[in-house]
């Protein structure tokens, strides 16, 4: 509620809030006007007295205050309260005797009389002026309590009431009715009403001693909250589990012995700390009411539980039987389960706890069957209820569970109930669909209902009981489970739809709309009935008044002793004392709610109570407000001394009889015509108060309109729902009449309806609080939120044409016929319906369209607001919008009623086998060619063709004409997927139309060149609709926008293949062009294959994944990489359900190129990996096998999955074997080494089996001749000579030995030759060498950008650096003109990049042979006899790589070619430079090699195999060199120098000092280690850490160079070495150096050094390191 007061543009003093006010209700009353400084906004009233809140925040109070110490002669003249001044106040309240204000800020002010504490001041008797009071809030963790802001204040006779911003409900005063379960009274300092904490409390109202709370039903979210399943103080379980023999009793009817008073609801107040604002158990909402049902079928006594009660059984006024003497009551409480008979501490609690079960004696008689209802209520919280029935399950077995199924329950909860309380309320449990719906299960006046007239005493609860008879509600969930209860479940299940709003509309709505689903509180005092409970007794803390659960209360009022509640359908209930007619029925006194009476037609807005009277502010047949009065008659003169002071009690009724009559039913006052536009009314004491607004340029009037027409508006809906929708729905007859289809139709429009209902309940509690206190435009709901109307709306209209298509309301006319007899006066009432007889469906499609009327009414009020401002003032601006919003609704909802009405008709007519495959609730006809307009080009001659549109899809019916049965075939082709285009009328002279769907392509004909142009417009419309998603509000044809609508021919569409094929039955969703797939799409088979990934021309072509499901491995396999027309194509990975994955090319879906097959783990029987050629799914070509089971691998070739040709087998034993194979098998010639050196020459037949002549070698030298057979190491039989040859010469055994390795191998440049291949094509050449330079340039481009398109879709697969380096690769670089010094660099640098990533051409090259390489040379390849092989490698990949580069760059000059001289001037500009970049060449770039452009990109990533391979072969050599090291370097310098034969000369004889004082040096002695030539020790060191020959050479050279300045410093003079000289100082560098694997760098460099650097400086100085190394292995140490 609103509780500051905007004031309005258009304010015009006096006009706005003006005050009237009278005593009773005779003819002869008339108001009078209380003048004041400006319009008022509230008043309160006490017994005597009154204060007024003026507009801009000033108090008056008027009225005997006998608290103030100069009280007045004369009372009646409004005084200012001055201590308030300078106080902005927003709202106050008036109790009997004292008076209350809440400022902006929420402080509280209280003044008046304070005998009970009422104004929370301690110590004061009275207080005269405005006091603040605080209310602190110590529940907070905060150390310093902090104070609770209020909106508003509720003052009784001795008590107070305030409502916080938390929507915290705090008491002070005295007695019972604070709520706070205290005995000592009074309470001086507000305290917090716990009960009532953690719920969402709307509004207060206090009586004389009592008080009444409206709360909102706790929603969802809150049901979530953590359950407490032990009373936090007696620790006792608050639910328990009874297991019977054949059902399960679950009870929540904890009574808590500590709890202070009857704690109502289960468990004690303080059961929950406040700050934990978790859920409360308390009888409104226990947590799981699944309620003690003790098997002798007597009810539980649940705390204040309101069990249905059966008229038969009921005393006449509704009273129940006492039952404090009732012995069967008292023996009742050992049969409890869940009490646990716990001990209570006194008599006390024994009485209050038969005075609880008195209130719950003798439940429903329809309880008799074992369905017991006890206050049942669910609670949403799917989650607990599943566990709760699982936690049955286990007991109940099968049982519970097939209950749960019967009643559907977790499906209805999740979905159908409204977002404030997903539970039926009081005994209607009515979970079981209508009966739940939010409050709509609405009582049905007497009046207006024939079948009640007899029983005027009827309450509510006994209508409840006989909805329960009718229908199944729920039962207290599972407390109890018989076959009976399912079979009776099983029935009505299926038409349990709930007529309740799913969330309240719009997930925003609960916030922003004020909330329907509310409950009312009551406490205090209840000897006069007042509390609502059925009873006189009085309650110590907060009870749910069960029977207002449902009834949708928005505001509640309480006189001295009497309640009101009033509803969003403007209806009135009361109770409590009756003594005066107040109540406006005739129950006296009334202990539960009931409605007032009043005539048809009257909707009451507001309501006020005073000491004996009630008065409601209602809408009439006009919007002009009336007023009603209820209760006493004053008579002047008499009524002063007759009311009571503070401290009397009440008098006797006789009394009244004195003073005069009262009221039977409400009276209307004759003079309300009079005040205007009424905005509020207030009783209090016996005094009544009108506030009314005069009609300023009708503004005023027109807010009244608008939620006059709510409410109305609101009426009517509740009353079709609950006189009309909901019978039908019951009805027995509606599942034999209606197809399932339709049933779940119907309910889905009930279940829209009530939406739409709930809505419109809504807006207009809204509107009657907005009138109530703010008056204006810009806070109106309609204009913030219109979409949610709109929406609505929508929804609710397309529901209704989707029952109407389908010929619903025609299968609904017989079950209506029986339920609302034959002449429908109530129908034709409510649908307002103008036809002299009309036929029962036209009724009810005229009832069921209402609704859709509204929104014209909308537009009608918005702009008749609008006219009362200024055309420019932004209020303008705002109700226009919203009118012209609310306009085009109106219009398009009467378009869809059109359409759908078009549908039905044609549906009607349509021939009746294909209706029912072709009517869809959705589908709405748009047009069709029975008019012979269009036909099919080159049909048969008796075929008929008849083509309808609908707005998803057109269908082309087929028949033979003479046949009886016309239309034999018909096809579907859905608007997504169909193109259509008119074909040129150049000279055909035919008016054709091409219509293009994905399996089939046909020409239409149409009659003439305008049908041609309707029919083309008319699809494409339809079409154009149906891809924007607005399929089910297609424009029918007329409409003929006249703007061409194009749909595009690239759209994305779902679409199932039909024909036979590769792709029958597939469904492709995804993007299409022209009828075809044409980019990202996903295709699904039935049998589960699934491809994702890129189309042209409706096949795969692109990158996309595929997944085929192996129905014996139950796996699948799985491929990613590039397709080509509907094949694998390129390269891709597939992996396999066996667990084989290969990784390459394939062509035409066959692995076709160079791949890697990796099969099995580690762990299976045979793990492998193949790397090599395939050829059309074959191994076939060069190719490495590793098998990694039988420690083998072989190299070499292979023809159809075989080793076929020459290879070389190596073994993790050191065997080694090259030669020739056959069949799989060594066959035929071939050499054997074995790790000794032991070498067999000759003959084979099988792996390892020597068959036939051979030479066998042994590691000394002896050699066998002969002819050969065995398997080897397993005992060879040999026939032959034995030779022992270097017993005589040496030079036949070099003969033998050099003849060995490498002739019986695959060459180098055959290895590979499919990736190189790829390379080619990738530049776009068929064969090496062979096509255009500019093509091989652009495919490059190519490739890098649709990479980079690829990985852009997943940037965290790319580093910055990769990103930087794609970016610096699409420019390209000049390929063409002459080659200088600096072209070259450039060239040099784009290789550089070019092969770093693997997106280029050239660095997929190079990735691969370093995958190739290390796959041959590692693991068992790391063979010493390998290496003569690995180093050809390398050289054959430089020189074809070469050849590439030469290709892109094609004036390279070729290998060893010299670049012209550079000018001068870039020599200049290089040579700074050259110390930086390792030259490759002394002149650096004079001699273009292979292996100086690219070993530099090659070598560091082949480099560890390749090392490997020499330490193993040098590792002999390596062993001696290093021992050698070891024992020199024991030397000192000296030592060392002198041993060497270094010159005197050359001997340092001081050096350095790390850190030097002024060129201090220091002394070599004779015991100094490790100084001398210390710089080029560590120059030489770093040959370690380089990968290339030229750079190796670049450091030996600059070694070189450090020993020469060393030894110029020393001689202080040039100097030229000679050989002799140098020689030994390096060695001694050498030596110093440590170099672990010197022979290895050494043979590296020997083996990769440039050609044309051997003969050069470089060659010199590496053939001194060369024998130096040879020096060191034989120097003999003396």
């Amino acid at each position: 509620m609103e509780t500051q007061r905007k004031s309005s543009g258009d304010d015009d003093g006096g006009e706005r809030g003006l005050l009237h006010t009278w005593k009773g209700y005779s003819c002869s009353v008339t108001p009078e006007r209380l003048l004041l400084p400006g319009p008022i906004l509230q008043v309160a009233l006490g017994t005597r007295h009154g204060v007024l809140l003026v507009e801009g925040g000033q108090v008056y109070s008027f009225g005997e205050m006998p608290w103030k110490q100069s009280q007045a002669p004369e009372p009646a003249k409004p005084t200012l309260e001055s201590a308030l001044s300078g106080q902005r106040v927003v709202a106050v309240a008036a109790g009997s005797f004292h008076s209350g204000a809440v400022t902006e800020d929420g402080g509280v002010h209280m003044w008046g009389d304070n005998g009970s504490g009422q104004c929370g001041l301690s110590g004061l008797s009275a207080v005269p002026n405005p006091t603040p009071v605080a209310l602190l809030d110590s529940g907070a963790a905060a150390s310093p309590p902090q104070t609770a802001p209020v909106l508003e204040l509720a003052c009784g006779e001795q008590h107070t009431l305030a409502l916080s911003a938390q929507r915290e409900v705090w008491a002070w005063g005295s007695g019972g009715q604070l709520g706070l379960g205290v005995h000592a009274f009074p309470v001086w300092k507000p305290q917090k009403v716990e009960h009532l904490a953690g719920r969402h409390v709307l509004q207060v109202a206090c009586g004389a001693s009592h008080s009444l709370a409206l709360v909102r039903c706790l929603s969802p979210q809150d049901v979530h909250r953590p359950l407490v399943d032990k009373c936090r103080q007696c620790n006792q379980l608050l639910f328990t589990m009874t297991d019977k023999e054949d059902h399960v009793i679950i009870s929540d009817g904890h009574y808590c012995p500590l709890g202070a008073g009857p704690a109502e609801g289960g468990h004690g107040p303080e059961a929950l700390a406040p700050s934990t604002q978790a859920l409360k158990t308390s009888p409104s909402e226990p947590v799981l009411s699944f309620h003690a049902a003790a098997s002798s079928n007597a009810p539980a006594p649940t705390g204040g539980a309101e069990p249905t009660q059966d008229s038969e059984n009921e005393a006449s006024d509704g009273a129940l039987p006492a039952s404090d003497s009732d012995p069967s009551a008292q023996s009742r409480c050992g049969g409890v389960s869940g009490v646990k008979g716990s001990p209570y501490p006194d008599e006390q609690a024994v009485k209050d706890y038969l005075k609880r079960l008195s209130e719950s004696a003798q439940a429903d008689q329809t309880a008799k069957a074992t369905l017991l209802t006890s206050e049942g209520r669910l609670t949403t919280s799917t989650a607990t209820l599943n566990s709760l029935v699982a936690s049955c399950a286990s007991a109940v077995g099968e049982r519970v569970a097939s209950t749960y199924e019967a009643l559907s329950l977790k499906k209805m909860m999740s979905f159908y109930l409204p977002s404030g309380a997903a539970r039926a309320d009081g005994p209607v449990a009515g979970l079981a669909g209508i009966a739940g719906d939010n409050g709509a299960e609405r009582v049905r006046q007497e009046d207006s209902t024939q079948a009640k007239k007899s029983s005027s005493t009827g309450d509510i609860r006994e209508e409840e009981a006989e909805g329960l008879r009718r229908r199944l509600s729920l039962p207290g969930l599972l407390s109890q489970v018989s076959p009976r209860l399912l079979r009776k479940a099983g029935r009505p299940r299926m038409r349990a739809v709930a007529l309740t709003p799913l969330g309240g509309v719009v997930p925003g709505t609960q916030e922003v709309f004020p909330s329907l689903q509310t409950e009312v509180w009551s406490w205090g005092h209840g000897e006069h009935g007042q509390l609502g409970h059925g009873d006189g007794l009085a309650r110590l803390q907060p009870l749910c008044i069960k029977s207002l659960n449902n009834k949708e209360v928005v505001r509640v009022a309480a006189g001295a002793h009497h309640s009101l509640a009033l509803t969003a359908q403007s209806q009135v209930f009361s109770w409590g004392s009756n003594s005066s007619g107040q109540l406006g029925h005739t129950e006296s006194p009334s202990t539960v709610p009931r409605l007032a009476k009043l005539s048809e037609g009257i909707r009451v807005w507001d309501i006020s109570a005073g000491d004996r009277h009630t008065l409601l502010l209602a809408d009439g047949d006009c919007f002009l407000p009336i007023i009603y009065y209820s209760g006493q008659q004053v008579k002047e003169g008499v009524d002063e001394s007759h009311a009571k002071g503070p401290g009397e009690q009440e008098e006797g009724t006789e009394e009244e009889e004195r003073v005069g009559g009262y009221t039977q039913q409400p009276v209307l006052l004759p003079f309300c015509m009079d005040l205007g536009y009424v905005s509020n009314v207030v009783a209090g004491g016996q005094r009544c108060v009108a506030l009314s607004d005069r009609n300023v340029m009708g503004f005023i009037a027109s807010l009244h309109e608008l939620a006059s027409a709510e409410r109305k508006f609101y009426c009517k809906l509740c009353t079709i729902k609950t006189q009309i929708i909901r019978p039908l729905l019951e009805l027995e007859s509606l599942s034999s009449a209606l197809s399932p289809a339709a049933i779940g139709l119907l309910q889905t429009l009930a279940g829209r309806f009530s939406l739409l209902c709930h809505l419109t309940g809504q807006h207009a509690a809204s509107l009657t609080a907005h009138l109530r206190r703010v008056r204006d435009v810009k806070s109106l709901l309609i204009l913030d939120h219109a979409g949610i109307f709109l929406d609505s709306y929508h929804e609710y209209c397309s529901t209704v044409g989707n029952f109407q298509v389908m010929g619903g309301f025609q299968t609904l006319t017989k079950p209506s016929l029986d339920f609302f007899g034959k002449s429908p006066e109530l129908l034709k009432r409510l649908s307002e319906c103008s036809e002299e007889n009309p036929s029962m469906a036209d009724l009810l499609v005229a009832l069921f369209f209402l609704p859709t009327r509204h929104p014209h009414e909308y537009g009608r009020l918005l702009l008749k607001l609008a006219t009362c401002f200024e055309v420019c003032s932004d209020e303008y601006q705002m109700l226009q919008d919203s009118c012209s919003k609310f306009e085009a609704l109106a219009l398009e909802l009467k378009r869809k009623r059109k359409d759908a009405e078009y549908t039905f008709h044609f549906w009607k007519s349509f021939p009746g086998k294909m209706t029912d495959s072709l009517r869809k609730p959705h589908r709405r006809l748009i047009c069709e060619s029975s008019n012979k307009a269009l036909t099919l080009q080159n049909a048969g001659r008796f075929s008929v063709n008849w083509f309808i549109v609908f707005n998803d899809a057109l269908v082309h019916a087929q028949g033979v004409a003479p046949c009886k049965n016309l239309f034999s075939t018909h096809h579907v082709f859905p608007l997504a997927t169909l193109w259509v285009e008119p074909i040129p009328e150049e000279n055909t002279g035919l008016y054709g139309l091409k219509v293009i769907t994905p399996e089939e392509t046909f020409n239409l004909l149409a009659s003439s060149a305008m049908e041609k142009a309707k029919w083309l417009r008319s699809i494409n419309q339809a079409v154009e609709q149906a891809l924007s998603g607005a399929g089910q509000d297609t424009a029918s044809v007329g409409s003929g926008s006249g703007q061409k609508l194009e749909p595009p021919i690239s759209r994305t569409a779902s679409y199932t293949f039909y024909k036979d094929g590769r792709l029958k039955d597939a469904t492709y969703e995804g993007r299409w062009l022209a009828g075809k797939p044409n980019g990202r799409g996903v295709l699904k088979w039935p049998d589960g294959r699934i491809y994702t990934g890129t189309f042209k021309n409706g096949l795969e072509d692109g990158f996309g994944e595929f997944v085929a499901p192996n129905k014996t491995l139950n796996k699948a396999d799985h491929y990613q990489g590039h397709w080509k027309d509907g094949k694998m194509h390129g390269v891709g990975t597939y992996r396999y359900a066996s667990g084989e994955v290969y990784d390459g090319f394939f062509q035409d879906s066959m692995r076709h190129g160079h791949g890697v097959l990796r099969s099995g783990k580690l762990n299976t029987s045979s793990p492998s990996v193949f790397i090599g050629q395939w050829l059309q799914d074959k191994k076939t070509g060069y190719g490495v096998f590793d098998d990694i089971t039988k420690g083998e691998k072989y190299m070499g070739m292979w023809q159809d999955h075989l080793r076929q040709g020459t290879g070389v087998v190596v073994t993790q034993f050191g065997l080694y074997y090259e030669g020739a194979f056959k069949d799989n098998k060594m066959m035929g010639t071939g050499i054997l080494l074995s790790e000794d050196d032991t070498t067999y020459e000759g003959e084979f037949s099988d792996d390892w089996t020597l068959n036939g002549k051979g030479v066998l070698t042994m590691a000394n030298g002896d050699y066998l001749e002969g002819s050969f057979n065995g398997e080897w190491g397993s005992g060879l039989k040999v026939a032959g000579s034995y030779f022992k040859p270097h017993l005589f010469l040496d030079t036949d055994k070099d003969k033998t030995r050099a003849v060995k390795l490498g002739r019986l191998c695959v060459r180098a440049e055959d290895k590979w030759k499919a990736v190189f291949e790829e390379c080619w094509r990738q530049l776009g050449c068929e064969e090496p060498g062979r096509g255009e330079n500019g093509t091989a340039w652009e495919n490059i481009a190519v490739a890098l950008t649709t990479s980079r398109r690829h990985i852009q879709d997943s940037p965290e697969t790319l580093s910055q650096s990769h990103s930087r380096t794609l970016e610096s690769l699409e420019v390209i670089p000049q390929h063409v003109g002459l080659i200088t010094m600096e072209r070259y660099h450039t060239i040099r640098l784009y290789l550089i990049k070019a092969c770093d990533t693997p997106l280029h051409p050239l660095g997929r090259l190079l990735e691969t042979l370093v995958a190739v390489y290390r796959m041959t040379y590692v693991g068992v390849g790391a063979n010493r006899r390998l290496l003569p092989q690995a180093v050809n490698e390398i050289k054959s990949y430089l020189n074809r790589i070469f050849q590439i580069v030469r290709f892109l760059f094609p004036d390279l000059p070729e290998e060893g070619g010299l670049i012209p001289e550079p000018t001068t001037n870039v020599q200049d500009k290089k040579d700074p430079g050259s110390d930086d970049a390792p030259p490759e060449s002394p002149k650096p770039g004079r001699v273009v090699s292979s292996s100086a452009l690219l070993l530099p990109v090659l070598l560091p990533r082949l480099y560890p195999p390749l090392f490997t391979l020499y330490a193993l072969e040098k590792e002999r050599e390596d062993d001696v060199y290093w021992e050698c090291v070891l024992r020199l370097n024991k030397q000192p310098d000296l030592a060392l120098l002198a041993f060497l034969g270094v010159q005197q000369k050359f001997w340092p004889v001081s050096i350095p000092v790390p850190m030097p004082a002024l060129g201090e040096k220091q002394q070599v002695l004779s015991s100094t280690k490790d100084v001398c030539f210390a710089s080029a020790v560590e120059t030489l060191q770093q040959i370690s850490t380089t990968f290339t020959p030229s750079d190796k050479l670049q450091l030996i050279q600059l070694t070189f160079e450090e020993i020469t300045q060393e030894v110029q410093a020393l001689l202080k003079q040039d100097f030229l070495w000679s050989m002799d000289d140098l020689f030994p100082v390096f060695l001694y560098v050498v030596l110093r150096a440590r170099i672990r694997n010197l022979g290895s760098e050494v043979s590296l460099i020997e083996d990769l050094m440039d050609p044309c650097v051997q003969h050069g400086e470089h060659g010199i100085m590496f053939t001194t390191l060369k024998a130096c190394y040879y020096q060191i292995q034989h120097e003999k140490i003396t």
